[in-house]
């Protein structure tokens, strides 16, 4: 069993990330919450789902009680858990996280009770990795794991048998059996995540990964029902999601990640109608709001290998703005967001409802704090913390004048 976070230790009463006075931010969208359902999150500021490559056997451990947890702490409004397999085969490295058995789920449910008992909501992001599993994580290097080093390379699925790249596994072109055994490990897995105590449910459709690469086109050559028109490659996509819609409780948030462009044609916004472009991604977040998904988080590309990809910040909100407005659902903005003060624009000019952050997390876990202060937002922080910041308001100290002491 997992736990519990003692009362001295929890600081749900006055949760970081929240404001001194809630009249300050009545003209600060960025501090204000944001409801869903029966969810309320404290601020606008989420954590994107960041694999951690730490996992045995699935199960989540003390890593990733400290990584979440840190972020709890400093003020995060959500948190989406890393990309989590539903099927060990479904996994993008053999130390990505998994929610196939109870065992990862009872690891979970200490997770998500360090995330809560810091007035933080957990999310987690489910997903089948597709053609893109077996791979080793990125800071060992880019190629196959083998079985001797707990990969599966001969157990590899995809629409077809093309590869996602030469130094990837070839897959297996996926049954329909297999499909339907993928859908219901979708749902099972949505079971157990409620069970954990998740309160946002994310799934990943975006990236590459087995959702995607059915969505488009470009690696999705099937010549059945599950191929060639935008309603037969949306088909699975769209079975896993009432799926998962049939079992998710209603009252909490119900997620989808999609790559909204993949780069094929270099104009961000452009047509790829072979492929999968903004257009089609506008038809399909239609559909998802036809099943009770509350919200599209737009992010883009990860589904053709070598094409090139935008490199200036914040290139990724046109997408979460455009769906917005043309499909009429929530979006998360997503993708090289770096200062409070962008993320504060991104609301005000409602290009979307929320705003997910993830390497710049990695950077700097207390970018919710350093926000705050860049939109000179007086927040809570953790009580464990807090006294040395009001002794340093009080004494008005700074690094400067040790900086000037020094030069």
């Amino acid at each position: 069993m997992p736990v519990p976070v003692p009362t001295s230790a929890a600081n749900d009463l006055k949760s970081p990330g929240t404001p001194v006075d809630p009249e300050q931010v009545k003209q600060v969208k960025l501090f204000q919450p944001y409801r869903q359902q029966s969810v309320t999150m404290n601020n606008r500021i989420g954590v994107s789902p960041m694999c951690m490559y730490s996992s045995v056997d699935g199960t989540f451990n003390n890593l990733h009680l400290s990584h979440y947890g840190s972020f709890a702490l400093k003020g995060a409004g959500l948190i989406i858990i890393e990309a989590t397999g539903v099927v060990p085969e479904g996994r993008i490295t053999p130390q990505c996280a998994g929610l196939w058995n109870d065992e990862q789920m009872e690891s979970l449910k200490q997770v998500v009770q360090v995330i809560k008992s810091q007035g933080t909501i957990p999310g987690i992001q489910i997903g089948h990795a597709g053609r893109k599993s077996s791979m080793s994580p990125p800071f060992k290097g880019d190629y196959l794991e083998s079985e001797q080093d707990g990969g599966w390379p001969n157990n590899i699925v995809g629409p077809t048998e093309e590869p996602f790249a030469e130094h990837y596994g070839k897959p297996q072109a996926i049954t329909k059996e297999q499909i339907k055994d993928v859908v219901q490990a979708f749902a099972d897995a949505a079971v157990r995540a409620d069970k954990a105590g998740i309160e946002v449910l994310e799934i990943h459709g975006a990236h590459g990964y087995l959702i995607s690469s059915f969505l488009s086109g470009n690696s999705n050559k099937r010549t059945d029902e599950y191929g060639g028109s935008f309603e037969n490659r949306t088909r699975f996509p769209l079975e896993v999601i009432q799926a998962v819609r049939d079992v998710w409780p209603s009252y909490k948030p119900f997620w989808v990640r999609i790559s909204c462009a993949e780069y094929v044609n270099p104009e961000p916004m452009g047509l790829d109608p072979n492929g999968w472009d903004i257009q089609q991604s506008v038809q399909f977040a239609k559909e998802l709001k036809k099943l009770g998904v509350d919200l599209v988080d737009s992010s883009s590309g990860g589904n053709i290998k070598d094409v090139k990809y935008p490199i200036s910040s914040m290139y990724q909100v046109q997408f979460a703005e455009t769906i917005r407005c043309e499909a009429n659902i929530a979006t998360a903005a997503v993708g090289l967001i770096m200062e409070g003060e962008d993320a504060e624009r991104i609301l005000e000019k409602e290009q979307a409802d929320f705003i997910l952050v993830g390497r710049e997390f990695l950077r700097d876990s207390a970018f919710v704090l350093a926000s705050a202060q860049a939109l000179n937002v007086n927040i809570n922080w953790p009580k464990q913390y807090s006294w040395a910041v009001n002794k340093a308001r009080r004494h008005n100290t700074s690094k400067e004048p040790e900086a000037e002491k020094l030069a």
